[in-house]
């Protein structure tokens, strides 16, 4: 399991982001495995749209004169001061740890497409507070990189469950001491009032808190749109949230209140989406997906590609966590803040389908989204292909124009009357990845602009990957612990040549009937004894003379025979 929150001295002050994200999974996996999945399917499967639907009402009966100056919640929607829907499409920002990177950071994220970004900042209860100069700072260079910008106080993290966390009252008094700083902002920001605001022990106690910290900033006269976490490290696996929801949106006299869920290993199926996310829409209460995560890890293997899926499909936001500068770099969206540097998982977040390249609008405070817009742009040139691999191929082709601008295009592969949307960008390439070796493929291109239209498609380009390379490589494997019915294990892959290995491919096989149950450091696929092991983003490229280690728990029987052969990328591997 990983690290537990640092404590608050020294350089050792969270130095880095993904320390709340380790506490996160640690906290949520502490029940036994079986206990948490009857208690998610039991929770998650309750239909409490029952309870919900009076906060709704409520909210449809509210005086309009109630509604935020800037952006507020209309028919529980985030909208814009004009009335129009805002779908934020954004990543998350560890700016109190990182207050240099902040400017160009901010610059980065919009240049890879987002229209809003969710900032750290810290009340002085666990670390130095961001002073009010400091967040005026942040607001600006959020406005002039056309950003909506999400506040959020992270000291709060866990409280209940980590001694050193903050409460909600602590951090509603922060948010007041900003008041002539965050007044007048309305428009471009909203106040996120703590981050993860509960841990797993007494959960239930995170509804009179969330209530008083409410109303104690309605009092102060904030009049913007309130964003406030779930309980269990923000993913509601015992849904109080969820059941609580109609109280404390009851509690916000303007009606401007919106939910956010945390997304990590405790939604690792499509229904626990769906289900939650569902519940909500129903009711017409709003909510978005305001962290989550995708690589897999020992606790679990988030479905993102239904997050993204549903969230599209629901009009709903989602901010990915985060930018740059983890403990542990599987959720780096870039690598070293470096935007020519994403990782797996930023690429999958920034050019993958439902991504944020093909579906982010900018607020139309700055201009954007360009509702009046009916006309499409036209279709792009015919792509080439360069930099073909065994896996990958580099897509070029000439600009579209449109009347009002090209916000970015959508590649596709074709497949006789099929289209699978494969990459997006918002300039005219893009590369595409996961390809198989020595396979045709068949890709063409769509242009949209900023208003939603599509372009007609362009003529299509035919390519055929190359053959995998062959390979120099070792592999070592080992029994770490066992027990009755399971065990632990770790298989260590070196590259013994003298050319880094990326995108690799591990394959073996058990010979008694042995099943991965859970991995970390890669993504198991077994059918029978055969199984095949994909690198995460953070062990996908192994250096000349390196190594990276694979650890996974599994279930055995009486007997445990180690795997005496290994092939990487189909090639065969010496075992040591």
């Amino acid at each position: 399991m990983r690290a537990a929150v640092r404590t608050a001295t020294g350089t050792a002050v969270r130095a880095v982001a993904r320390t709340a994200r380790s506490t996160t999974r640690s906290a949520s996996r502490a029940h036994p495995v079986g206990t948490l999945s009857t208690g998610l399917a039991a929770l998650l499967g309750l239909v409490l749209v029952g309870a919900l639907c009076p906060a709704a009402a409520q909210a449809q009966t509210r005086s309009p004169d109630a509604l935020a100056t800037g952006l507020h919640i209309s028919d529980g929607r985030l909208v814009e001061s004009n009335g129009n829907d805002f779908v934020m499409r954004g990543v998350n920002h560890a700016h109190t740890w990182y207050p240099g990177r902040t400017q160009q950071s901010l610059a980065d994220i919009k240049a890879m497409g987002a229209n809003a970004v969710r900032v750290v900042l810290a009340d002085g209860h666990r670390w130095s507070a961001n002073s009010a100069s400091d967040v005026a700072t942040v607001v600006a260079q959020c406005k002039a990189n056309r950003l909506i910008c999400v506040l959020e106080v992270h000291d709060t993290t866990g409280y209940g469950e980590d001694t050193a966390a903050g409460t909600l009252d602590q951090a509603a008094d922060y948010w007041i001491g900003l008041k002539d700083v965050l007044a007048g902002q309305e428009n471009y920001i909203i106040v996120n009032i703590g981050n993860e605001p509960w841990g797993n022990t007494d959960p239930a106690g995170w509804t009179d808190p969330t209530i008083a910290a409410i109303k104690k900033l309605r009092n102060a006269g904030f009049q913007h749109t309130i964003m406030v976490d779930a309980p269990n490290w923000g993913q509601d696996w015992q849904g109080v949230m969820r059941a609580n929801a109609q109280s404390v949106y009851a509690a916000d006299t303007t009606g401007n209140l919106i939910f956010s869920i945390h997304m990590y290993s405790v939604f690792d199926t499509a229904a626990e989406i769906t289900d939650y996310l569902n519940a909500f829409v129903s009711a017409r209460l709003p909510i978005l997906i305001g962290e989550f995560g995708g690589p897999a890890d020992q606790w679990g293997d988030p479905d993102e590609d239904t997050m993204m899926a549903t969230a599209q499909q629901l009009d709903l936001g989602y901010l990915a966590w985060s930018w740059s500068g983890n403990t542990d770099p599987i959720l780096d969206l870039t690598i070293n803040f470096d935007p020519a540097q994403l990782s797996s998982w930023g690429q999958r977040i920034f050019s993958g389908v439902n991504g944020i390249a093909q579906t982010a609008e900018e607020a139309t405070i700055f201009g954007g989204g360009s509702p009046g817009d009916t006309q499409a742009p036209t279709a792009p040139g015919t792509p080439t292909a360069a930099s073909v691999t065994a896996t990958s191929a580099t897509l070029s082709w000439t600009a579209a124009t449109d009347n009002v601008g090209v916000a970015g295009y959508d590649v596709v592969r074709i497949s006789g009357t099929t289209e699978t949307g494969v990459a997006a960008s918002t300039t005219n390439s893009a590369t595409v990845t996961g390809l198989t070796a020595n396979t045709a493929y068949t890709f063409a291109v769509y242009a949209r602009d900023a208003a939603g239209n599509r372009s007609a498609r362009s003529a299509s380009v035919n390519v055929t990957t190359g053959s995998a390379p062959a390979v120099a490589c070792s592999v070592g494997y080992r029994v770490v612990g066992e027990w009755p019915g399971g065990f632990q294990g770790d298989i260590t892959l070196r590259n013994t040549g003298t050319t880094a290995i990326s995108g690799w491919k591990l394959a073996f096989a058990f010979a008694d009937g042995q099943t991965v149950t859970n991995m970390w450091g890669g993504t198991a696929t077994q059918s029978g004894g055969s199984v095949s092991v994909a690198p995460a983003s953070y062990t996908s490229t192994v250096p000349a003379g390196g190594s990276v280690t694979v650890g996974f728990i599994g279930s055995k029987g009486a007997t445990n025979t180690a795997p005496t052969a290994f092939t990487l990328n189909g090639s065969a591997c010496a075992t040591t």
